[in-house]
């Protein structure tokens, strides 16, 4: 079962299957090592998830301390959070943390509150936050006393979405309670088929008039009531709202020509696209996409003389946490299977030779200097601004040729206080295992960065400063990698079958990113 990393490792490694006997075994002690490694990882990080989890509710905390006590979990969670325990459970099971039976009484308890949390009825999504202790929607934020408007998200809405299909297919007698909670889960009513040339999804809605000017009021599934959706959609490709509508597709309530319907990157003939990152590269192609003619301007950014699909911020969660559950690789040789390598290249290349941080790894994660912050590699994003690495927001202004208002100015010279956060490298593991591996490693042995949870949130590299907490979402993605690393890519063999192949693999295999 433990085979996916040293698979990796192996293709990496091809020509040592020419070397001598001696290198061979060599070899096979390195994977053995890198399999202890990863181990040892998991069992931390597991006890991490753990100590999240309410046990009267199954519901995980968004957060806790590093001293992993329990009066030191946040008083709420998210849909997010929940799919991540979900799927954590599963992973912990086929590593071998946990028994069947233990994983199973931990699923069946969260997915029975599950059932009776409140929800909106006509689309059967979720709120964005609940109490872990009762599970009652929250209707005033616990940190701040702060009102919440109750908002229900397309993409918390999918990855609780994705856990629940998960955990139906590794425990089969979970199954019918697992599916009757999302077979109702209707992705089409955060669809907008006029948006674009295939439609786009909204942010999210709320049910409630949350006197907002951005607030769009509409009803995209036919529930007879208007809801007031987002005042955008999500309209770059290469992001995590994806799995919303990778999920919606292969239920047959979003059209597939959507999966053409978002941009790899605006057309590079008008200065109207000169907000965005730089100029792209690319050229117009046409997909057949349930019987539509769709084309699609397959655009990418030069970055450190390749070329990369961005995604909207540059960080590393929005482009990978999605194939942790999809193999867009393996469906989409000439686009995916091209595009993650040489994302997660562009962010070590950031790290260790652009910024010259000495470590790699920038995604949204808390700030070591306190509250939460979005982190990346702002030339990976889409946006202009972007994401940025380092504590000084450092960014980068590129020109976009032929654009007079935008002749870009000079690169930074240096980068301040970067901040790192371990799981960016465990998304990476699967495309880059010796250094992710590595940079894992230093991060320990330079840094306090460790606890009996496993790998803190994020670590600012130059002044030392860590973020002792443990969150779930973050939490989740390590899991999830690790199960694929150590249990025969399990997070994948649960969700990528069936509905969702059929639907997805035809489109991936089609399409061509630019080169």
């Amino acid at each position: 079962m433990r085979n996916s990393v040293r698979t990796v490792l192996v293709a990496a490694l091809a020509t040592v299957l020419l070397a001598p006997l001696s290198a061979s075994a060599d070899l096979e002690t390195e994977r053995r090592g890198h399999d202890q490694t990863l181990e040892r990882y998991a069992a931390d990080t597991w006890r991490s998830v753990r100590a999240m989890v309410v046990p009267r509710t199954g519901l995980p905390a968004d957060n806790v301390g590093g001293g992993l006590k329990a009066s030191s979990r946040a008083a709420y969670t998210s849909p997010t959070n929940i799919g991540a325990y979900l799927w954590s459970t599963v992973a912990a099971r086929d590593i071998g943390l946990i028994s069947d039976r233990a994983a199973h009484r931990r699923l069946a308890r969260t997915v029975h509150t599950v059932a009776g949390l409140d929800r909106h009825e006509g689309s059967g999504m979720f709120y964005n936050w609940y109490s872990p202790t009762t599970g009652a929607k929250l209707r005033t934020f616990p940190t701040d006393g702060s009102t919440i408007k109750p908002f229900l998200s397309s993409v918390d809405n999918g990855w609780l979405a994705t856990a629940l299909l998960l955990v139906s297919r590794a425990d089969p007698s979970l199954k019918r309670q697992a599916d009757a909670i999302r077979k109702g889960m209707d992705f089409g009513c955060y669809y907008n088929e006029a948006e674009g040339q295939g439609g786009q999804i909204r942010g999210g809605f709320w049910d409630e008039d949350p006197q907002e000017s951005a607030a769009v009021p509409g009803d995209y599934c036919g529930l007879g009531t208007d809801v007031w959706y987002t005042g955008h959609h999500y309209g770059a490709f290469n992001t995590e709202p994806r799995m919303a509508s990778y999920l919606g597709i292969a239920s047959g309530q979003i059209p597939a020509k959507h999966y053409y319907g978002t941009f790899r990157t605006f057309p590079n003939d008008s200065c109207d696209y000169a907000w965005t990152e730089t100029k792209p590269v690319g050229s117009w192609r046409t997909y057949t996409a349930g019987g539509e003619k769709i084309d699609v301007f397959e655009g990418a950014l030069p970055y450190r003389g390749t070329h990369i699909v961005p995604t909207w911020g540059g960080s590393m969660f929005e482009a990978l946490m999605v194939p942790l559950f999809v193999p867009e690789e393996k469906w989409g040789p000439r686009s995916w299977a091209v595009n993650h390598p040489r994302y997660v290249r562009g962010q070590i290349q950031h790290g260790l030779k652009e910024a010259k941080y000495g470590y790699w790894g920038f995604s949204p994660s808390n700030n070591p200097a306190g509250g939460y912050r979005e982190y990346g590699v702002d030339q990976l994003g889409l946006d202009g601004p972007g994401y940025t690495s380092d504590q000084e927001r450092t960014t980068v202004d590129q020109p976009f040729e032929g654009c007079p208002d935008r002749a870009g100015s000079p690169a930074p010279t240096s980068y301040g206080d970067g901040v790192v956060t371990p799981h960016a490298s465990f998304l990476a593991l699967r495309y880059a295992p010796k250094a992710a591996l590595a940079n894992l490693a230093k991060l320990r042995r330079h840094f306090d960065a460790y606890g009996k949870g496993g790998f803190y949130d994020a670590v600012a590299v130059r002044s030392g400063q860590v973020s002792k907490h443990y969150l779930s979402l973050d939490q989740g993605m390590v899991m999830a990698a690790l199960g694929n690393a150590l249990a025969g890519n399990d997070m994948r063999r649960y969700v990528a079958k069936g509905a969702m192949e059929s639907s997805l693999h035809p489109l991936m295999k089609q399409e061509v990113f630019a080169r």
